[in-house]
């Protein structure tokens, strides 16, 4: 089986690059969580080391998690998982730049939140789906508020409607909307952050961020628990999985 990541440096080592590459979904299973993971870890250690840029490979971001390990017996190792990988990118020392293009949802939009700067295709469609399956998103209701307000969250959060990545950009979801999001990116890089101190960016992004990154880590664990002792013992979280993976009409009885 191929990697479902490409790892690489660039800039004499200054910037990691890191390619989602299992077109044209991409999804963030367990596979998936666990190379960027180990990136990271092999990675943000680096003293020389002063950003990271995460695109991807084909048409789409990120079709979003993989909703077979969504199901019981399978969803507390995938939520310890991701919420793992969440809280690495947020408490990161170094400055994560994210470029979509296409499709990011669910599992695939948290894990975009989850980087300092997001950079989005203007006509790039962005959304948390999983109230269609009778389940919430996690990470994403752990985000979104600070990113962009409660209220704005909680429409997403429970619409599950998606929006284009200029809106993103109006929302301050994303931080730019560019026709090329990985040259905006790189160019980003280039311009603010290559010609400065590794060393002494990673005391602004801790003095920036320490408080956004304790709240953050703090709600997730609640929330992985709300969704794992509450919301999937209830008939509707089993039934809405389960009624996609067989592709059949979905059957509420709301309880």
């Amino acid at each position: 089986m191929t990697t479902p990541l490409k790892v690489w440096l660039e800039a004499e080592g200054r910037l990691l690059r890191l390619r989602l590459s299992r077109p044209k979904a991409n999804l963030i299973d367990a596979a998936m969580i666990e190379a960027l993971a180990r990136a990271f870890t092999d990675h943000l250690g680096n003293p020389g080391l002063t950003a990271v840029l995460l695109d991807a490979e084909g048409p789409h971001f990120s079709y979003g998690a993989s909703v077979e390990e969504h199901l019981p017996g399978q969803c507390a190792a995938m939520l310890a998982g991701i919420h793992g990988l969440i809280l690495q990118m947020v408490e990161a020392p170094v400055t994560i730049l994210v470029a979509v293009h296409g499709q990011c949802l669910g599992g695939g939009l948290e894990a975009a939140l989850a980087g300092h700067l997001l950079f989005a295709a203007p006509d790039a469609v962005l959304g948390q789906p999983e109230m269609k399956l009778g389940v919430f998103a996690p990470a994403a209701s752990c985000l979104l508020p600070e990113l962009i307000g409660p209220a704005r969250a909680l429409d997403l959060l429970v619409s599950a409607r998606t929006v284009s990545g200029a809106e993103a950009a109006a929302m301050g979801m994303a931080y730019q909307a560019a026709a090329n999001p990985e040259r905006a990116a790189v160019a980003y890089f280039d311009s603010f952050l290559k010609p400065k101190s590794a060393s002494s960016l990673r005391y602004a992004i801790k003095a920036a961020r320490s408080d956004y990154a304790s709240r953050v880590r703090s709600k997730i664990r609640s929330v992985e628990r709300l969704y794992l002792d509450e919301l999937m013992k209830t008939h509707d979280a089993t039934e809405g999985l389960t009624a996609f993976v067989a592709k059949r009409a979905v059957q509420w009885q709301h309880q």
